[in-house]
């Protein structure tokens, strides 16, 4: 166990930013959630997944809709209470702690604020390793865990728990209350036991955001190598484009954010173009029309300059960009893994190789 505080959130949502794929929502939106809650009712409790007993209830706590929608109508807080109150009150049992369901900027800061507001630890633990864009998306999904009973909270006041009969009929019916709350809600999905959490989680999730973060800072400050090549080292990450971005369609659909990224390539990509197709997060990315990494894989877009990453949400024309593909989580590459969030799921005609046999090598 140790305490998460203001400093440590600050490396935590930059490296859940990078981990988020482009999706997840904006880091900066997340960040002053967390610390705002951090300031108001103190630092967090971290703790590891064999900390939590058994036959504890871990809740997972997240925002759900278009990313682009919580810029504009944030979220009240009171969201916190309302699943605290419906999920223990279900199983009438208290929650032991939250825990991420996924990595990214709004989704890894969102259980630190609930953490601090509500007085619970937050396990160090996710159901992703990245961002995807839907609820049954997660390893628990592969472990046979149901989504529901799921609970959901609105900023205004609304609320409603759920009781379906598959994890894609929880993702369908929320997302249509979700709509109808104006396009961003938070949830509490997979209320599970501290055994099950062990099982199926993807763990130390929060400590990798944040090494990742620190490596992002500190970047410019490498003495043995450029800092580039200290980004991609730190991050192990696959440098597949680097590019001036030439285009962006965006559209939100569904409380999905959807698109395309046009990249004239630039430095030794000069001449060269290449794509990045999202929803909510990166899927995608084509060079000179060759697939080059698909999910479930991470695609990154980040800065050139800094190496911050550049949320879907947050792409715009003139940016200059370098295009990091880093591998998934091992559970992700399994059959069951590949039919959940596989390139053929978000309807690409591929069939799935590795990020690091379709780049070849190229590892900086």
């Amino acid at each position: 166990m140790r305490k998460i505080g203001i400093k440590e959130i600050e490396d935590i949502a930059l490296g859940a930013s990078l981990l988020g794929a482009g999706g997840g929502g904006d880091p900066y939106i997340g960040k002053l959630m967390a610390m705002g809650a951090v300031k108001e009712c103190g630092p967090i409790d971290l703790i590891e997944p064999e900390e939590v007993p058994d036959d504890a209830l871990v809740v997972p706590i997240a925002m759900m809709g278009a990313p682009t929608v919580l810029n504009e109508k944030g979220a009240g807080g009171s969201e916190y209470r309302a699943l605290y109150d419906m999920t223990s009150d279900f199983f009438d049992k208290p929650i032991y702690a939250f825990m991420p369901m996924e990595a990214g900027g709004v989704n890894s800061m969102l259980p630190i604020a609930a953490a601090a507001r509500m007085g619970l630890p937050m396990v160090d633990c996710d159901g992703m390793g990245r961002a995807f864009p839907e609820i049954q998306m997660v390893t628990f999904t592969i472990g046979g865990v149901q989504a529901t009973p799921m609970a959901l909270a609105d900023e205004k006041g609304n609320s409603v728990i759920f009781r379906t009969i598959t994890n894609k009929w929880a993702e369908d019916l929320s997302r249509a209350v979700t709509m109808r709350c104006g396009g961003n809600v938070a949830i509490a999905p997979y209320p599970m036991d501290g055994a099950v959490m062990k099982k199926y989680g993807v763990k130390g999730i929060v400590t990798r955001s944040e090494t990742l973060g620190r490596a992002i800072r500190t970047a410019k400050d490498s003495k043995d190598t450029d800092p580039e090549t200290a980004f991609l080292k730190a991050s192990k990450g696959m440098k597949i484009f680097k590019g001036k971005i030439s285009d962006v369609l965006r559209e939100t659909r569904g409380a999905f954010n959807y698109g395309h990224v046009l990249l004239d390539g630039i430095s030794d990509y000069r001449g060269q173009k290449a794509e990045v197709t999202f929803q909510n997060e990166n899927l995608i990315v084509k060079v000179n029309d060759k697939i080059l990494a698909t999910a479930p894989d991470l695609i990154c877009l980040v800065d050139t300059e800094t190496f911050i990453p550049v949320p879907t949400d947050s792409v715009k024309y003139g940016k200059r960009v370098m295009v990091v593909g880093l591998p998934c989580f091992d559970m992700w590459r399994t059959e069951e893994g590949l039919k959940l969030v596989g390139p053929r799921y978000f309807g690409i005609d591929t069939d799935y190789i590795p990020v690091e046999e379709r780049v070849k090598g190229s590892v900086q």
